[in-house]
């Protein structure tokens, strides 16, 4: 029994990034790049050379490209869950699966998915107005209290820690340095 990983099936073996830039941009061109991945580099002084010198220095660009060539270009179905947490080079393609024909991809169709992320990121932005989980402990913070400093329980009983209370007469003074000066 072999244990060699089958890397084979995968699109991006053996193909290196600058042939597979060359491969995007001969079909798609720059501005679709550019549209669907939002890496400026497509959009600035958009060259084949500038753009693997960027992409090799940045990884998180090199694996959301890499990740547009697999799933768009080469019209791969979506990995599993365990295989779409690890680097398009280091996922395994199933056997059964072979590369289809390139999307059709337009500007329009561009644009309708940016309009679509930025109603998602506007929806999870009104979302930290609701402060669930450890969200409440970053809202409670902001508002000046914290979960110490409150002077009842959850039961709307008095604090049974008398330095809690708001009477700084009765509050005792504590050195918050006295452990590290013994």
């Amino acid at each position: 029994m072999s244990d060699d990983i089958p890397y084979k099936n995968n699109p991006l073996h053996g193909v290196s990034l600058k042939q597979m830039l060359v491969e995007l941009v001969d079909h798609y061109g720059f501005n679709i790049l550019h549209a669907y991945l939002n890496i400026h580099c497509f959009k600035t002084n958009p060259s084949v050379e500038s753009s693997v010198k960027f992409l090799k220095k940045t990884d998180w660009a090199r694996e959301k490209v890499e990740g547009f060539y697999l799933y768009q270009f080469k019209s791969l179905p979506r990995a599993s869950d365990e295989q779409f947490a690890l680097p398009p080079r280091d996922r395994i393609v199933p056997a059964d699966q072979s590369p289809g024909e390139p999307a059709q991809l337009s500007l329009e169709a561009a644009e309708r998915l940016a309009e679509k992320r930025l109603k998602k990121s506007a929806e999870r932005a009104r979302g930290e107005d609701r402060p669930t989980g450890s969200n409440r402990y970053r809202a409670d913070r902001r508002a000046g209290r914290h979960a110490d400093d409150r002077s009842t329980t959850r039961s709307g009983e008095g604090a049974a820690n008398p330095s809690a209370s708001s009477d700084p007469s009765t509050a005792k003074a504590v050195d918050p340095w006295a452990k590290w000066r013994s």
